[in-house]
């Protein structure tokens, strides 16, 4: 155990989650889920945020990544992907979900393929999906039968893919063809007890352990690629989603948190829920993985 967590935001998000670092421009990126809110910050030298811009999209949003040779973002939205250009307009790329459910957590592998996992709205067992959009827009189920897919990462040899499933508190392991960009050899890595809480967003280091999240928890787990668990760092917010390492050396880690489902006197009660924390480590992160489409297929889209 070890790290104190230090606020870097005041306002309390909903559903904040998807944190990633987009070297293009060192900014963090983040969202709120149900408010359907897209936000950039940048880094000064003391961990500090500094507000670039928020943008809004219609509908939910449940993850954001860069784009490679171009200054927007590809986004999971409501049942499917759209694309935010710079000055914050929103074009849809697809429906591929049913509409009982919406895309939640995401990613791109190291070759660029964005990957997005889905959630029932009712939380059903069984109701969520894997999906992932190629760099020609195609799109495609990768797995089914997951509850509240989550999490996503890929170790630095890229041949081992990892997956969150909330709904059953797991995290599972596959070995991963970076070439075809398809899974196989599915294998429970690690499962959190009840007590502790559910793993929800993670992000891998450059040295292959496992940063997780623990919703309900309070903390963030700190994992081996074996599964052992390393080091756990607390923060003062109990619905903690999301983590990626940002800022100068990526050796800082910001945190996530929601206040989803509550009251506005729960909020006002617990002020310290909802924000991004920020921890010292020993680690170095990696940026996000750019999304890297087809120049003909992606011409159409940002025209």
């Amino acid at each position: 155990m070890s790290g104190k967590a230090i606020a870097r935001t005041t306002e309390q998000c909903e559903l904040g989650e998807g944190a990633r670092w987009d070297d293009r421009r060192a900014e963090l990126l983040r969202v709120d889920i149900l408010a359907g809110r897209v936000f950039r910050d940048t880094v000064s030298d003391d961990g500090a945020l500094i507000p670039v811009q928020i943008h809004r999209v219609p509908g939910t949003v449940g993850a954001v990544a860069p784009v490679h040779d171009d200054e927007g973002w590809v986004l999971a939205t409501d049942q499917g992907f759209s694309y935010l250009h710079p000055d914050g307009t929103v074009r849809a790329l697809g429906d591929v979900a049913p509409d009982w459910t919406r895309m939640n957590d995401a990613a791109c592998d190291p070759q660029g393929r964005f990957w997005a996992g889905t959630v029932a709205y009712d939380q059903r067992p069984g109701g969520g999906s894997l999906y992932r959009l190629d760099s020609a827009g195609k799109t495609q189920v990768m797995l089914d039968g997951l509850t509240t897919s989550n999490g996503l990462g890929w170790s630095p040899d890229h041949r081992t893919m990892y997956l969150i499933d909330s709904g059953p508190r797991v995290i599972h392991a596959f070995d991963f063809d970076p070439d075809e960009g398809t899974i196989a050899n599915g294998r429970l890595l690690v499962e959190v007890s009840e007590e502790i809480g559910s793993p929800d967003g993670m992000t891998v280091d450059a040295g292959g352990d496992l940063w997780v999240a623990i919703y309900g928890g309070g903390r963030v787990q700190r994992y081996s690629p074996a599964g052992a668990l390393r080091e756990e760092f607390f923060a003062p917010a109990e619905q903690t989603t999301c983590c990626a390492f940002g800022g100068p050396g990526l050796h800082r880690l910001y945190v996530t948190t929601a206040t989803e489902h509550w009251t506005d006197e729960q909020r006002r009660a617990q002020p310290a829920a909802g924000l991004v924390y920020s921890f010292e480590t020993d680690a170095t992160g990696v940026p996000a993985a750019r999304f890297r489409p087809d120049p003909i297929w992606w011409a159409d889209v940002v025209s």
